[in-house]
């Protein structure tokens, strides 16, 4: 009655420790203080998620002074420039959705910082800021004062290494050290020997069997012990609970029969049992620890980058850029990586990283980050480090770009999990009260049983570690999806609307001829050294198909999308794009080409005969079968015949669409009630991907990256689209079928458990392998149906 708990931090206060504040009770000036700093910025919200979820913050006056070290902050930084910095802190104390709150809420603490996100899992807080406004130093005092002291190491940022949590192996090795002495203590009592063991040992080897339990019952269960309080706290009931229900329940039984007498116990089964639960936690660890390296590691970025080797201009998969190397970035190309800008100026909008849509200007020699894009004509840079594959992932993850998707596996996973739990207890109480009054060991063995058999793990894991396989065959079929909700987004797709130039037509096969006035070799350069600034399909074909000339710096590049590019090279005034662009009267013969204008003199065309990726009619046949296919096109009606000689029948074709009138079309599908796939080149594609359902941009040897696309699919691969569309109705029927599977496991386990069949050692055993059957069981089923044509 002489004690409470802190309001922050749930810590056990004496009476005449106590600080009373607003009617609430504290530990210390530290929590009062952290509740007033929440209180007076409106942030009270945050005791609302979980009772007691903060920390005593700690004393670290001049910890942090080496911090107010330029050339330290700058090795921390992971962005830099004169309005915005962002940095990666982790934070250890970050273990509930309080802390998230809390951390994405920094803005309203500090008006110097933009914006924070959490990576829960890695317990990492990005923080955006202005450094004019707020410095690196005054951020962590501030996450100090609200008990969220960052750790930082420059050990551990220069070597790149992640902090390994070791805790689950030693728990594993402390448990299996129990549990092999605790079997091998047991054997007299297993094979019943009396005689001299009876007389005198019976009884100090069940007490060394006791305290051998007890660093398996309170150290290596500790995590269910936790799980299951924080669970209960939050009013919540997780699958961790009926697992630390059982293991008090036979720890209790079992020290109550060795005081009285009445047996050994069940400790063989308790450090059994923790044994056994913690080699399926390790297991399904290392699993998606391996799933998430793979993914990393493949990148899922087939994009190229132009490398720049004795003049030559060699396009090079974007994981093989070294540091040294010379790069060639376009207009409106991604960087890669960090550099140096090695040409004059140009402008770069970082809009991907900070949010910021305002382009910024750099000279010659400054510093570019990765994740910019390149926004003017064509530029020069050094590599400064190897390409980050995981920044990119992260950069095509950002919540900027993510879309609001309904994800009804997940929500049928915690539906079911959310109803197990008490069910579970409900069969396992009614159970235990029947079996008291026919025999009371057997009570406590079918209540341990039944908590333990029907974990809910096994169900839990059938969706994640399915489309964790999925998404690594599909990798290496080479369409790259940025996340699991797109397969059942695409499992859904009714409507597929594709994109032409770049898309459904390749840009390596086309028969280019010229129309007009002569055009001398140096006009030739002019028009050459233009193009090679753009990444329009159109641009890079043209570009390609010129002879090779002495290419020319342009000056005021400018590419207007969905219309052409401009610039003055030499004094000369050149335009290139539609007719109109270039100030010319529309064509009356309806063909695909490219208009030439030098100082406002109107030269000729360059027209192109589009040769369409191979395999495009069986393509279309396959897919008219069970899809809606629509043509969306900014050229002209020129190739209408062909188009329809190759697509189903009442295929909906629809040309000069500018790249707004492409995006108002798709969401004008979508409130008819259709699910739609866009299939565009990511270029003038952006809006209109952004607003599908699912939106796929091709790749062909061009590093173009839109952070708004779900998927990037190798052009090489284009004529796969249906077998891909298939493979993901085929991974939900799988999730299915896995959830089926496991609920049954659970019915047959619950059946011989409370008819007092199943002994929880064996209930222990069995748990683990059910995780592994539905594992291989997902695995072998999404194998098959990826080696189905």
């Amino acid at each position: 009655m002489n004690t409470h708990n802190c309001f922050h931090c749930g810590l056990i206060i004496e009476k005449k420790e106590e600080i009373v504040f607003e009617q609430k009770s504290f530990c210390c000036n530290g929590c009062k203080t952290v509740y007033e700093i929440f209180s007076l910025n409106g942030l009270t919200d945050y005791y609302n998620f979980e009772k007691a979820p903060g920390a005593t913050p700690q004393d670290i006056k001049g910890k942090y002074d080496f911090l107010e070290n330029e050339a330290i902050v700058n090795r921390l930084l992971d962005f830099k420039e004169e309005h915005t910095h962002i940095i990666s802190l982790y934070i250890p104390h970050i273990h509930c959705s309080s802390c998230i709150w809390i951390l994405e809420n920094l803005h309203r603490l500090c008006p110097g910082i933009s914006s924070s996100q959490v990576n829960f899992h890695e317990k990492k807080a990005r923080i955006l800021f202005n450094p004019q406004v707020v410095s690196l130093t005054q951020i962590v005092y501030l996450l100090n004062s609200i008990g969220y002291e960052p750790y930082i190491s420059l050990d551990n940022y220069d070597s790149q290494k992640k902090n390994v949590d070791r805790s689950l192996i030693y728990k594993l090795g402390v448990a299996f050290f129990c549990f092999g002495n605790i079997m091998l203590l047991s054997f007299p009592e297993y094979f019943e020997v009396e005689e001299y063991w009876l007389d005198n040992y019976r009884g100090f080897f069940r007490w060394l069997i006791f305290a051998l339990a007890l660093p398996s019952f309170i150290y290596a269960a500790s995590g269910y012990y936790v799980s299951a309080f924080k669970s209960i706290r939050a009013g919540m009931l997780n699958i961790d609970i009926p697992i630390a229900l059982g293991l008090v329940v036979m720890f209790v039984r079992s020290t109550v029969d060795i005081v009285f007498g009445y047996g050994s116990g069940f400790f063989d089964s308790l450090a059994g049992l923790v044994f056994f639960m913690l080699l399926g936690r390790l297991f399904q660890q290392k699993t998606y620890n391996f799933l998430s390296f793979e993914r990393d590691f493949k990148s899922y970025f087939p994009i190229a980058v132009t490398k720049i080797v004795g003049g030559q201009e060699i396009a090079i998969p974007v994981y093989d850029v070294v540091m040294g190397d010379r790069l060639l970035i376009r207009n409106s190309e991604l960087i890669p990586v960090d550099g140096i800008l090695m040409s004059d100026t140009t402008s770069i909008d970082y809009s991907f990283v900070t949010g910021e849509a305002e382009p910024i200007t750099k000279k010659s020699g400054d510093k570019i980050y990765a994740g910019g894009r390149q926004m003017g004509p064509v530029v020069e840079m050094q590599v400064l480090s190897s390409v980050s594959q995981s920044y990119l992932t992260q950069l095509w993850s950002n919540e900027v770009f993510a879309k609001k998707d309904n994800r009804t596996y997940k929500t049928l996973t915690d539906t079911i999990s959310r109803y197990f739990t008490p069910v579970l207890l409900l069969i396992a109480v009614v159970s235990f009260s029947i079996w008291i009054f026919i025999d009371t060991t057997t009570a406590f063995n079918v209540f341990t049983a039944v908590l333990i058999v029907a974990c809910p793990c096994a169900l839990a894991l059938s969706a994640p570690f399915t489309v964790g396989n999925v998404l690594r065959i599909m990798g290496n079929r080479k369409l790259y999806l940025k996340n699991a909700t797109v397969i059942e987004q695409m499992a859904k797709v009714d409507t597929i609307v594709f994109d032409k130039t770049g898309t459904i037509t390749t840009n390596k096969k086309s028969e280019i001829t010229y129309q007009g006035e002569y055009i001398d070799n140096k006009e030739r350069a002019f028009i050459k050294s233009l193009l090679r600034g753009s990444n329009h399909p159109l641009s890079r074909r043209l570009y390609e198909f010129l002879p090779a000339s002495q290419l020319l710096p342009v000056d005021d590049f400018k590419e207007v999308t969905g219309k052409g590019i401009q610039g003055t090279i030499d004094g000369f005034y050149i335009r290139i794009g539609s007719a109109a662009f270039v100030g010319e009267e529309p064509d009356t013969v309806l063909q695909t080409n490219v208009h030439i204008s030098i100082n406002r003199n109107y030269q000729g065309k360059y027209v192109f005969d589009n040769q369409y990726r191979d395999g495009l009619g069986e393509l279309f046949a396959q897919l008219g079968k069970g899809y809606e296919l629509k043509i969306l096109s900014g050229d002209n009606e020129g190739e209408r015949e062909i188009l329809q000689s190759l697509l189903p029948k009442g295929t909906e074709l629809i040309f000069n669409q500018k790249p707004e009138q492409k995006l108002a079309y798709i969401e004008q599908l979508q409130q008819q009630g259709k699910n739609v796939m866009m299939v565009g080149d990511g270029l003038n594609d952006a809006g209109a991907l952004a607003q599908s359902n699912v939106g796929i941009s091709i790749s062909e040897n061009v590093n173009v990256f839109s952070p708004a696309c779900d998927g990037i699919l190798d052009a090489s691969q284009f004529k796969k689209l249906g077998w891909f569309l298939k493979f993901s109705k085929n991974t939900i029927t799988t999730i299915k079928l896995s959830f089926t599977l496991s609920l049954l496991y659970n019915v047959v386990g619950l059946s011989f458990a409370v008819t007092g069949k199943l002994q929880p050692l064996t209930a222990a055993i069995i748990m683990p392998l059910s995780t592994i059957t539905i594992v291989s069981f997902v695995t072998l089923m999404s194998n098959y149906f990826a080696r189905r044509r």
